[in-house]
């Protein structure tokens, strides 16, 4: 059958023959039977095995024989040191050395240098052994644990992630290798963005990945410890469908179901934590039928050495995983000898005449086995620049408790194999960050589209007014409150609203390139508007103030007003502003600036995140030109608003309207003091930004629209003042407002009614005069016959007697002192003398005396 020839071929290649006339060549070994890593136990075997075929064979090393002379080295340096000694002292002399761990391999290819010796081992993995400096003729058949990173790195790009997350217990191994990865990566274009570390307990770390947010994480532990990670990991919940984990490929397939009194998560926890995870693990046996140099499947290979090892477990038996690289080695080695002796014997030289002196011995089989390319058990052999070999590596995954081969991969020959099994708690691979997904704030249209309607209308009242103001220009009572100035505050304030529409453009409306123009209009037509609406009205409070709040001295020039004074001081304050805005923007000019705020998580379970952005005008030094703007404009408020207050009580006919301004001033000043800070205060906040800054242009210009202008188109409609200068001047156009003019209007209607009270007085006194001269003059005739007739005549009848009551005076007058007319009070005195200057008020001064204190 198949079978038994099979059988009997495996049997007849392994069978020692004695070798006629070959000389040897000796191999020093040091296997590790015992201690901390009992490899040689399946490793010694499967080298003898090796040997036979290979000293049976008649292509290779026809004229030589290799002989294994081994030692136990128990992994210990310290016991191989001494081994090492024996080796190189005891006859024969030994062509290579053969280590097995990696502590051992690191103190006998330190040292082979010196002896000139070519080390190979078959069972060291340490990355530090990658050093040509330091291990300059080292070769192992067994992969560096830096293996693993190629195919970490070739999986990385196949699900196209750029940023990963490591957490590595501290030790010498997983330190190197990760330094070996970070390396890799970073030349593949991929970012290590988290790297973690912990000696026993690695609760921190974990907290650390979760904190930063990583998904791809790289875990680089021994098994005790990678039951630890994953029990923290339960904690933090970071598995799941936004994580990916990968670990390291030789642990036990059943690790995170072994119950370990270190941690204090159930089985169930470790099952739900672990799975999905991808491990990598070195191929150690060829998974492909293919029959290499030793004429050998890998499954031929595994029944020979079960038949060397008497039937012993595998499990049990130390370094049973190893045992094709042993095989391989002596393979390795022995077609490196065989390639060597043609060049040798070009140069009159032969293998048996090396000895630890001859360097040109050594350099042939270095260079032999630098250019190593076979297949062997363990798949294809080949080394790298470093002396490593460059073996495939198996992918698998975790799923539903049990691992699964997903793929392998060729690092030498850089080819992926993949099987498309793998899979997922989510609908694919998870992407190795969060999404990011950048979004731009903009202004809310509803509230940019209502303030604009106000700006709208706004302007449209100011063309009114300043059409009203010019086509009423020669009226006395317009050219009385300095039109030309009102025209400057009617364009200052449309300005001042036409800068609302820039103020709400942003990248909504316009492109990017074009917001510095938007900047740049805002900024200017702000600031000229203020400077011209706020300027004229300013400068009226000012030339006010300046003319009638002075002494006596100061009289006659409140009498002449110059306008070009007027207009001077609103160019003084225009130019300053134009100055410094030039200033501004030839030294500082303003650019766009964006601002990132707190990323916010969608509704829903999505991985992604929004990233808030907002555009900004700025510059280099915003802060000082806004400081040195707003410090001007302030005092300019502070200023005005003491001038309006001072101001308050001066009436004067050629600055008709000054109170008005001084109420405009007013509004101004309040609403620009709590806007600027607010809107500093809320620059993050778009919508409220906005709100209060153009609100607070809105309201200043229609208050100052409203006090200067409607007032004056009321008086004008009212009135009728607006038909002809002529009517405008026969009214009483010196009261500056309604008020006054009712006072006025007041005082002449009590004005009249005095006169009237004062001509019925002085027609009653005159009778009352009258009455008395009279009755005077009967007492005189009566007076003589009354003393000649007193004793017989009888009293007159009480009708012929005068009343005495008749003859007081009104209420009001003094008594008469004597019958002398000039005696009589002044005002009972004759109405031709009651207007005398000498002792009776006249009727002048009765009308400018007594009017006012009847008016107080």
């Amino acid at each position: 059958s198949p079978c038994l020839t099979s059988s009997l071929t495996l049997l007849l290649l392994s069978w020692p023959c004695p070798s006629l006339g070959k000389k040897k060549l000796y191999i020093g070994a040091l296997f590790p039977m015992s201690g901390g890593w009992p490899g040689g136990q399946a490793c010694l075997p499967s080298a003898q095995m090796a040997l036979d075929l290979v000293n049976n064979r008649t292509d290779i090393l026809p004229d030589y024989e290799l002989e294994l002379i081994y030692y136990d080295s128990m992994c210990d340096p310290g016991e191989s040191t001494k081994l090492l000694y024996d080796l190189l002292y005891t006859e024969p002399i030994k062509t290579v050395l053969m280590p097995g761990c990696s502590s051992v391999s690191t103190l006998v290819a330190e040292a082979a240098r010196m002896w000139n010796l070519i080390v190979l081992s078959y069972g060291s993995s340490s990355p530090a052994l990658s050093n040509r400096n330091r291990f300059p003729t080292f070769f192992r058949t067994h992969p560096s644990a830096t293996l693993h990173n190629p195919t970490r790195v070739r999986l990385f790009q196949k699900w196209k992630w750029t940023k990963i997350a490591t957490i590595q217990q501290t030790t010498e191994v997983f330190t190197s290798t990760l330094d070996d990865l970070e390396q890799r990566v970073k030349e593949a274009g991929i970012e290590i963005s988290v790297r973690q570390s912990f000696l026993t307990d690695p609760a921190v770390a974990v907290k650390n990945l979760k904190r930063q947010d990583a998904r791809i994480i790289v875990g680089l532990f021994y098994e005790t410890e990678a039951r630890k990670v994953f029990c923290e990991v339960f904690k933090e919940k970071l598995y799941g469908k936004k994580y990916v984990w990968f670990l390291i490929g030789w642990y036990a397939d059943n690790w995170f179901k072994i119950k370990d009194p270190s941690i204090n998560c159930t089985i169930e926890n470790m099952t739900e934590a672990v799975e999905g995870h991808v491990t990598t693990e070195i191929v150690m046996l060829n998974p492909e039928t293919i029959r290499g140099a030793s004429n050998l499947t890998s499954q031929e290979f595994l029944g020979a050495l079960m038949n060397r090892l008497g039937g012993k477990n595998p499990e049990e038996t130390g370094g049973f995983q190893e045992a094709p690289l042993a095989y391989d080695a002596v393979w390795a080695l022995a077609l490196a000898l065989n390639k060597t002796v043609a060049p040798l014997k070009a140069k009159g030289r032969r293998l048996e005449d090396f000895n630890y002196n001859n360097h040109d011995i050594t350099a042939e089989i270095y260079r032999a086995l630098n250019t190593s390319s076979f297949e062997g058990v363990s798949g294809h052999v080949v080394f790298d620049a470093q002396g490593s070999r460059m073996a495939m590596t198996l992918i698998e995954q975790l799923q539903g408790g049990s691992y699964k081969k997903i793929g392998y991969y060729d690092s030498s020959q850089k080819n992926l194999s993949w099987f498309g099994n793998d899979v997922w708690i989510g609908a694919g691979p998870p992407a190795d960050s969060t999404i990011v997904i950048e979004e731009f704030r903009y202004l809310s249209q509803k509230l940019f589209a209502a303030v604009s309607v106000f700006a709208g209308l706004g302007i449209l009242l100011g063309i009114v007014c300043l059409t009203f103001n010019i086509y009423n220009s020669n009226v006395r009572y317009i050219q009385n409150s300095q039109p030309y100035l009102n025209n400057m505050t009617a364009v200052g304030c449309m300005m001042a609203l036409a800068a609302v529409f820039p103020l709400g453009i942003d990248g909504h409306h316009i492109h990017r390139s074009q917001f510095p123009v938007v900047c740049q209009f805002r900024l200017w037509l702000l600031g000229l508007g203020f400077s011209l609406a706020y300027g004229s009205m300013f400068t009226k409070i000012w030339w006010v103030h300046n003319l009638f709040t002075k002494k006596e001295e100061k009289k006659e020039k409140r009498k002449h007003l110059e306008p070009w004074k007027l207009y001077a001081t609103v160019g003084v304050l225009l130019a300053i502003d134009v100055l410094s805005l030039m200033i501004w923007q030839i030294v500082d000019p303003l650019h766009i600036t964006v601002e990132k705020f707190t990323r916010e998580a969608p509704k829903g379970d999505l991985d992604v995140l929004i990233q808030p952005l907002l555009e900004h005008c700025t510059s280099e030094k915003m802060n000082t030109w806004l400081g040195v703007v707003y410090g001007y404009k302030g005092l300019l408020l502070l200023l005005g608003i003491f001038l309006a207050y001072e101001t308050k009580s001066v009436s004067t006919e050629k600055i008709n309207d000054h109170r008005a301004v001084g109420m405009a001033i007013y509004n101004v000043a309040v609403l620009c003091m709590i806007t600027a800070p607010v809107t500093m205060i809320l620059t993050s906040q778009q919508d409220a930004s906005f709100a209060f800054a153009a609100l607070a242009i809105v309201f200043s210009v229609y208050i100052t629209l409203v006090v200067l202008f409607v007032p004056k188109m009321r008086r004008l409609i009212t009135r009728g003042e607006w038909q002809s200068e002529q009517q405008d001047t026969l009214k009483t156009g010196s009261s500056t407002n309604n008020n006054d003019e009712e006072k006025s209007r007041q005082l002449e209607r009590e004005n009249r009614e005095l006169q009237k009270i004062i001509q019925e007085k002085e027609q009653r006194v005159s009778e009352l005069r009258n009455q008395l001269v009279e009755r005077q003059a009967l007492r005189n005739r009566r007076r003589p016959s009354s003393g000649t007739n007193q004793n017989h005549s009888n009293p007159s009848p009480p009708s012929s007697q005068p009343d005495p009551k008749s003859l007081l005076p009104p209420p009001g007058y003094p008594n008469p002192a004597s019958d002398n007319h000039s005696s009589l009070p002044p005002s009972f005195s004759n109405s031709s003398n009651l207007y005398q200057a000498d002792s009776k008020i006249s009727r002048n001064h009765c009308h400018n005396s007594q009017i006012p204190l009847l008016y107080k």
